[in-house]
């Protein structure tokens, strides 16, 4: 697991400092990040309350297909990324079927990564409400508390913890996301270039010290997020407990 991350750094560091600053300050550079690190953490966000509300619908209610709703829930993890990026292009490309054309736009970018991510968090809560014990909830209710009252105080305090897992993982895959930007965002730049692509044209281009600048960027992003999140579960544990 390290040795890939120590010769990241040292691809990175092979022109020192000065080099490794220039290389992510560079304008197209930072408005990759920008914009990567924006559209993740706007969509994880979205997942928060989707993905609940999703897993909520699959544990408590019953209606037609709800089997294969389930089911289609896992297709992103089923699907190789750049199969998603030709579904996605396809769906909502310049001949979409439901007349829906984003392609190209920052819109296109925050579709692809909802649906690549939105699993992490449905398949993160679904087993925690399986497991909830509705007793709490039926004595609560019993006791004269509204439901939006039940909900606050005993169920959401419960699947914090799921929550939160699920959004770190959603935002790891956001950051690094490729197969599924790279066809439906057309790659422009400073405006729908995100990082992953970025560093793939600078690979693509030979320029290893800069795809290896921003990707440590990238990577250090991801676990400044994970580490937060990480501490805020633990403590959302302790907390319910």
């Amino acid at each position: 697991m390290l040795l890939p991350v120590a010769a990241l750094l040292v691809e990175a560091g092979s022109g020192g400092a000065s080099a490794f600053w220039r290389e992510i300050t560079n304008a197209q550079a930072l408005s990759a990040i920008k914009l990567t690190l924006v559209m993740s953490t706007i969509v994880v966000i979205v997942n928060a309350v989707f993905g609940t509300l999703i897993a909520w619908v699959l544990v408590r209610d019953e209606f037609p297909g709800k089997r294969a709703v389930n089911a289609l829930i896992d297709l992103p993890f089923a699907l190789p990324t750049i199969v998603a990026g030709v579904v996605l292009l396809a769906l909502y490309g310049k001949n979409s079927p439901v007349g829906v054309d984003v392609a190209f736009t920052r819109a296109a970018i925050a579709l692809a990564l909802l649906f690549v991510t939105l699993p992490f968090v449905v398949r993160s809560v679904q087993p925690v409400l399986l497991e909830l014990d509705l007793s709490m909830e039926e004595a609560a209710a019993s006791l004269g508390a509204r439901p939006l009252t039940v909900l606050r105080r005993i169920v959401l305090p419960s699947l914090r913890p799921a929550i939160v897992s699920g959004v770190a993982l959603s935002f790891a895959r956001a950051v690094g996301e490729f197969g599924s930007l790279v066809l439906i965002t057309g790659n422009l730049p400073f405006k729908t270039e995100v990082g992953s692509v970025y560093v793939f044209g600078q690979v693509s281009n030979e320029n290893l010290p800069a795809a290896a600048a921003v990707s440590v960027v990238l990577l250090a992003a991801a676990l400044v997020v994970l580490g937060g999140l990480a501490l805020l579960s633990r403590r959302s544990s302790e907390y319910a407990l």
